[in-house]
């Protein structure tokens, strides 16, 4: 028996996926702690966002992926898995696109902002192979959400998206950014934020469908408005 526990024991602690590192509840504990603390600090720091959306995800995480589940897109994406990097897109066609598609204006955004699909971290600490792909998905689509709720990778873009994902996802990581990232915002953008484009978010976030069930890369010919409508999100004050 006690060789069936060590076996079992072991078993627990393999790799799930590729650059999966399994850890223990106090682990995910202390990551999770470390990963806020350096998170507010500094709200570039990318990779410990990252760290803590996915050691604090265990609740909000598999709900996202029964909404996927039990919807038609969402869970077409679920069994092929795609993937949005660079590799993938075919950006010379994207930039192609007439004004106002989706694809369109989503390569505008990378361009105008100088980012990159390829920059969001694989995930490491989710002990659940499907549940990795949901927290990889969901940081592959955030630039979309940008691009969707026409916000800039500034400090008051990045709030205003955090705050409808917030609401969207159920993510802690999404909520602390939400309430803490305005800390470094002037008077004048706080009072533009507190009245106007927090409201808008939230109302956005509350009155649209998942945006996870929404297949992206099949829709780069869409639209911006017509798939916002679909959402449901309200046009940007």
């Amino acid at each position: 028996e006690e060789e069936e526990d060590v076996e079992e024991e072991e078993e627990r602690w393999h790799q799930l996926y590729p650059g999966h590192i399994p850890t223990s509840p106090l682990q995910k504990a202390l990551l999770a702690a470390g990963s806020a603390i350096m998170a507010l600090y500094d709200p570039y720091r990318h990779d410990m966002v990252a760290v803590l959306g996915e050691t604090t995800g265990c609740l909000a995480l598999p709900n996202l992926r029964d909404k996927m589940k039990h919807h038609p897109e969402g869970y077409r994406i679920l069994q092929e898995r795609p993937r949005i990097r660079l590799s993938t897109l075919d950006m010379s066609r994207l930039r192609g696109l007439p004004d106002g598609l989706l694809g369109r204006e989503y390569v505008r955004f990378l361009e105008d902002n100088k980012v990159s699909p390829d920059t969001r971290m694989p995930p490491k600490f989710v002990d659940d192979e499907e549940l990795a792909y949901v927290i990889q998905r969901y940081r592959e689509v955030h630039d979309l959400m940008h691009t969707l709720l026409g916000m800039p990778t500034n400090m008051l873009g990045e709030v205003v998206v955090k705050w409808f994902e917030a609401v969207q996802t159920g993510l802690p990581m999404c909520v602390l950014g939400a309430a803490f990232g305005p800390v470094r915002l002037s008077t004048r953008k706080l009072q533009v934020l507190a009245t106007e484009l927090v409201p808008w978010a939230v109302r956005s976030g509350l009155n649209a469908s998942c945006v996870l069930n929404i297949y992206y890369e099949q829709r780069w010919e869409q639209p911006v408005e017509s798939l916002r409508e679909e959402i449901g999100i309200f046009p940007p004050p």
